[in-house]
């Protein structure tokens, strides 16, 4: 099995999550692809059986370059394939359960009939980091 994760990321952390969870798929035995979403010239579901896609949380969902990307998730190729959405976002925020990127990258997906694979994933950001 052969998956794709993209994220985008503003400080670094969202591409830590994203970098664990291409370990640990790779530990699982799956053959995995990570990309910065700047870095994905073009997406075909031929090459993947799955994704994972994440983004720090920005006002509240996800960043525009993610928001782009989605356009390039064609319904009819990747329906019924499964994903996982995940994000960074601010402690406070998440405990006022205020709505995230992850949340609504799951429901962009839905919309276009893939099938969540798991609840989605929201780290905490304690601190930021360099670009």
């Amino acid at each position: 099995m052969k998956g794709i994760v993209v994220y985008d990321t503003s400080y670094g952390n969202t591409k830590k999550i994203a970098e664990t969870v291409a370990e640990t798929l790779k530990e699982c035995g799956m053959e995995v692809d990570i990309f910065d979403v700047k870095d994905v010239k073009k997406l075909s579901a031929k090459d993947y059986d799955f994704l994972v896609l994440g983004s720090p949380t920005k006002f509240g969902t996800m960043s525009f370059a993610v928001r782009f990307f989605l356009g390039k998730v064609k319904s009819g190729e990747w329906m019924n394939r499964p994903f996982t959405a995940f994000d960074t976002e601010n402690p406070e925020n998440m405990e006022k359960k205020e709505y995230s990127a992850a949340e609504k990258i799951a429901e962009r997906l839905r919309d276009k009939r893939m099938n969540q694979l798991l609840s989605v994933l929201k780290a905490a950001v304690l601190g930021q980091k360099d670009r």
